[in-house]
């Protein structure tokens, strides 16, 4: 019996140091393994779906040539405890990039984005293509049919029966899965925040969606940013008289709501045609927005120079003069108009 004891000891003790060199031999291959970097120096996308385990995980990231091994990557995985941390999304690999560096954008969700810029005073029917075009996999259509859906528009805090001019201009970084009424809410909700975030003059009593049409037509009267409280102020003060704003930007609006087409060219039908866009025919601002107007405008329509000023006439190189009477106006019309285009 001693000896058949003896001979049992002897075999657990082999097995032991067996296995305690099978368990040195695996930490050494797996601390090489996630000290060795692999993979392209091009950026590599990998997909992983909500739900997928650790294995799966592996096996992407082994078979878009992120790591080297599949059953290394799982087996380090699994030791370090990494499993429950994994965040599902897509993910861009420029290598090369050792296991640790390549899981911990899944630990910290680094999801890759799409990006597209808006640029300041374009209408909805422009900005929607360029969302569409952003690769993020949004359908125009979808877009198009949020315009005007009134729950939507009420959800998002668009206190109007469309989106215009509350699309704000901005560049957005998107992952690839946000749904078109997500992208379309946080635009909406960039143009809130301006408007909150901008200072507001002692007497200023417009609304929000007053504060966004006036400030869309200060967007569209000019490029000068410096150009845009004093441009405020004069239909701040038109408004103040009651009078009509008569800006040409909002009759170019209006013909293109009438017509369907977009054209710069107005005539002199145009200016007579009644349209509640057509603030040559309506008194006080038109009933929306007529473009998307960036954080200066709005603040220019919240905060007015003060000024005499009720016209203000194109000096033909993006910038503006201004008069504080009619007699002021039309002289500045002859020389800067009249005048200016006989020369040419």
């Amino acid at each position: 019996m001693k000896k058949v004891a003896i001979g049992l000891l002897v075999v657990l003790l082999l097995g032991a140091v067996g296995a305690a060199g099978v368990w040195y031999f695996l930490e050494q291959r797996l601390t090489t393994f996630a000290a060795t970097p692999f993979g392209a120096v091009g950026p590599l996308v990998v997909e992983i779906p909500p739900g997928t385990n650790p294995r799966g995980v592996a096996a992407r990231l082994a078979r878009a040539g992120v790591v080297s091994d599949e059953d290394l990557l799982y087996g380090w995985l699994r030791r370090e405890k990494l499993g429950p941390k994994l965040k599902a999304g897509e993910y861009e690999f420029s290598g090369p990039l050792t296991p640790p560096q390549a899981v911990d954008k899944l630990v910290r969700g680094e999801v890759k984005v799409y990006r597209f810029t808006v640029p300041e005073g374009l209408r909805w029917d422009e900005i929607l293509p360029l969302v569409a075009q952003s690769e993020l996999g949004l359908k125009l259509e979808t877009l198009k049919a949020l315009v005007t859906d009134q729950g939507f528009l009420k959800r998002a805090g668009v206190p109007a029966d469309r989106i215009e001019g509350f699309l704000f201009p901005d560049t957005y970084t998107f992952p690839r899965g946000v749904s078109e009424e997500q992208v379309l809410r946080k635009m909406v909700e960039a143009t809130l925040e301006a408007v909150r975030r901008a200072p507001r003059k002692p007497g200023v009593t417009l609304n929000l969606l007053e504060v966004v049409t006036l400030a869309s037509i200060v967007e569209k009267e000019t490029g000068a940013v410096e150009e845009r409280p004093r441009i405020s102020c004069v239909f701040h003060n038109r408004l103040a008289q009651g009078g009509k704003l008569e800006t040409d930007p909002t009759v170019i609006y209006a013909k293109m709501l009438r017509t369907g087409a977009y054209s710069k060219n107005i005539t002199r039908d145009d200016l007579l045609t009644p349209h509640p866009y057509n603030t040559y025919k309506v008194k006080g601002l038109p009933p929306g927005p007529i473009a998307s107007p960036g954080a200066a405008a709005i603040e220019a329509a919240l905060a007015p120079l003060d000024c005499a000023d009720l016209f203000f006439v194109s000096k033909n190189d993006g910038t503006h003069v201004f008069c504080p009477d009619f007699a002021c106006h039309e002289a500045q019309v002859e020389k800067w108009q009249r005048e200016y285009f006989r020369k040419k």
